[in-house]
């Protein structure tokens, strides 16, 4: 079987609730457990020996940062990536329609998709033998709790024939705990069903402004978003009542990574899936507990005590008695000696004064929810409140000796004097 592998990035437009950490690098570039967001992505398609392409689509530039990136994978995994920029923000469906030539040159008999912003065991093997020639487009499904399935795809499943028998994108009220988990394995034909509907809309514009004397707004919006599909809200209602539309469920490991609270367990996750596949990536030092990940560029002190569920990027400086526990640590920041680091993020290239402690209140699942396999770990409750949550310090934020700093956000650049609780510094 020949297979494509297509990854969609998003834009600078998306992401907004993942910040101050996208302000600086765009989101998928972000390291978890050490390595970007997408790379665990690129790894598992990778890992398919019938892929012969992967595509990374997105409306990011294509700046130095991200073009080493993709030099760097394509050296790694032996394969080629091409990255794809959208003219605009197209959409999940019509950025596919965009570069459908692109995707499918070389006549492949499926493509994979995936969402660089969820993260799973991607059972990407087992969805391709579970896949039948008749199935056009599968979705990966996983069951999430009746409260958390509002914020995603829901998806009415024939479980006998495994078939979708009714899709609603984020439906006010409760429809289905199987939830779509945004990794699709889909049929080329199904590009072509993309583009009739994109023909469908088009013809109905067309008839609407001949048939009105004036363009008005409305129709004025719809033509100007024309190229603008998504996969989720225009496709699959489609697909389903025609019966090409079916589900692969799993109980495996699933999260979608939206916040930096949700990054910070996504770290936890990738972490201990390091033990099955890449043990290599796991320090083995005698001052770390449990899961922990060290750049081998990082100068970290003996006396240092750190994990479980740590990730230490480049050229970290760890000194004499520091203390780090379910956090991750971005490139050239300097932890001078006896701080505590506990439940945060300390972006690139901050300094944390000697004796200071930065903490945040740890995300976590529902353990009375049977099925929580994911939570989107929002920053603010409805009436707009800070949640207590982790701790996030933005790029180059200098933290004085001495000083506590509890359950807050700094943005980038930011020297601070004294201790803060429960605050967004701007």
């Amino acid at each position: 079987m020949h297979l494509k592998a297509v990854i969609l990035l998003g834009g600078p437009q998306k992401g907004t609730r993942f910040r101050p950490l996208s302000l600086n690098l765009p989101k998928p570039l972000f390291p978890i457990a050490g390595f970007p967001m997408v790379q665990h992505h690129i790894e598992a398609c990778s890992k398919l020996e019938d892929v012969s392409e992967i595509f990374l689509i997105g409306f990011y530039q294509p700046n130095d940062e991200l073009m080493r990136f993709i030099r760097r994978q394509k050296q790694a995994v032996e394969k080629p990536i091409n990255y794809l920029q959208e003219y605009t923000m197209l959409g999940t469906a019509g950025c596919l329609h965009h570069f459908r030539d692109v995707i499918t040159n070389g006549a492949p008999d499926g493509i994979v998709v995936m969402y660089s912003d969820v993260f799973c065991d991607f059972p990407l093997r087992e969805m391709l033998a579970y896949k039948k020639k008749f199935m056009k487009c599968l979705i990966l499904s996983v069951e999430v709790p009746a409260e958390q399935s509002l914020n995603y795809g829901c998806l009415g499943i024939n479980h006998e024939s495994g078939e979708v028998i009714h899709y609603i994108d984020k439906p006010e009220t409760f429809v289905s705990r199987d939830i779509n988990g945004g990794v699709y394995v889909i049929s080329p034909e199904i590009l072509q069903d993309i583009g009739k509907i994109m023909h469908q809309r088009s013809m109905a514009i067309s008839a609407m402004e001949e048939q009105s004397d004036h363009v008005n707004e409305y129709t004025n919006n719809v033509s100007t978003n024309l190229g603008k599909m998504f996969l989720e809200t225009d496709v699959f209602p489609k697909l389903y009542s025609e019966g090409k539309l079916f589900a692969y469920q799993t109980e495996k490991f699933w999260m979608s990574i939206k916040s930096a609270g949700s990054a910070l367990y996504a770290n936890r996750a990738i972490l201990e899936s390091y033990k099955r596949y890449h043990p290599d990536r796991l320090s083995l030092s005698k001052s770390c507990i449990g899961n922990v990940h060290i750049d081998k560029t990082a100068q970290v002190d003996p006396s240092a005590v750190i994990g479980p569920n740590v990730s230490i990027g480049a050229g970290v400086i760890v000194g004499k008695g520091v203390r780090i526990k379910n956090s991750i640590i971005l490139e050239g920041t300097i932890l001078k000696k006896h701080c505590c680091i506990l439940n945060g993020i300390v972006a690139w290239h901050s300094v944390v004064g000697e004796w200071a402690r930065v903490e945040g209140t740890p995300t976590e699942l529902d353990p009375n929810a049977p099925h929580a396999t994911t939570d989107n770990f929002y920053l603010f409750e409805g009436d707009g409140r800070l949640r207590p949550s982790i701790t996030i310090l933005g790029q180059d934020v200098v933290i004085p000796p001495e000083v506590i700093i509890r359950n807050s956000i700094v943005m980038p650049h930011k020297v601070l004097s004294r201790g803060f609780k429960n605050q967004i510094l701007l």
